[in-house]
């Protein structure tokens, strides 16, 4: 294990590189994040500090208002305003590891605002697994607890939260993809294309990039109130959003959990493999 990183295996391979505490600037909201993700043929998945949006980071978790902070990164759309750079990025730090076993993570973190204080205290749990059946798939499985000071409620929100027309409800458990020849195929069992997808509930999505080394992702585990954010023409990336339409709120001493899975494919896969799409509490 490095000092900063830690390496999820499966049958001696690496699969996933989960970054501790990444030295970044304050702008881009630091947090430990997943990259560089790869199928088990090698390909790699996710983009990390891409010229674009050098805030999306890998797969991680991350919202875009956390009580008026912005653990996103970039610029915080203000109502009447538009998109503003302000001094108020947080960050979340890891402290401790719980469980550390080549395929399983359990982890406590800190979500902090821009001042240092104390926003959420977060357990998350990594954990990778083979696909029965299908050689060339494995699943990563992302559950995570998020508890509110004991005397503070939390809420949590987005930039249509605050006044950004369209479907743009960004923030939750994201995952930033690898950029292939074309735009990715974004697609669930009832739609096609990013205008259908995005905003939707569905069991599941997927995002099948194309290339010389085509993969395809499959996202499923949105809890009550989520919905899927998804872009595929400006740039490859698929969120279990928090706040798409309404501000979440935690409230004081209490807590939001999530349960995501994603299979990480290699080839073009049409649909998740038997088993592979939890059920939501």
């Amino acid at each position: 294990m490095d000092s900063d990183r830690v390496r999820l295996r499966l049958r001696d391979r690496v699969v996933a590189e989960y970054q501790l505490a990444p030295a970044l600037d304050p702008t881009l909201a630091p947090r430990p994040f997943l990259h560089p993700v790869r199928t088990l043929r090698g390909t790699v998945v996710t983009d990390a500090l891409p010229d674009d949006h050098r805030w999306h980071l890998g797969a991680s978790l991350t919202v875009a208002d956390v009580a008026g902070n912005n653990l996103w990164g970039g610029r915080t759309y203000l109502r009447d305003t538009g998109y503003t750079w302000l001094a108020d990025h947080g960050s979340i730090q890891h402290r401790e590891f719980l469980t550390e076993r080549d395929d399983h993570l359990v982890a406590r973190l800190q979500w902090l605002g821009h001042d240092g204080d104390l926003l959420l205290d977060e357990q998350r749990e990594l954990r990778a697994r083979l696909v029965p059946g299908h050689p060339d798939a494995w699943a990563l499985e992302v559950s995570y607890t998020l508890t509110a000071p004991a005397g503070r409620e939390i809420t949590l929100g987005s930039p249509a939260t605050n006044g950004r027309p369209g479907p743009c409800g960004y923030g939750g458990f994201f995952w930033r993809a690898a950029a292939g020849d074309a735009p990715p195929e974004v697609f669930s069992a009832a739609a096609a294309g990013e205008a259908a997808v995005n905003g939707s509930t569905a069991d599941w999505v997927g995002l099948r990039s194309a290339g010389p080394d085509p993969y395809t992702l499959i996202f499923a585990g949105l809890g009550p109130g989520d919905h899927w954010f998804v872009r595929a023409a400006g740039y490859p990336g698929v969120c279990a959003a928090f706040a798409f339409r309404h501000p979440r709120t935690i409230p004081a001493g209490g807590t939001l959990r999530g349960r995501h899975t994603v299979v990480v494919a290699d080839g073009r896969v049409s649909q998740p493999p038997p088993g592979t799409v939890p059920e939501v509490d």
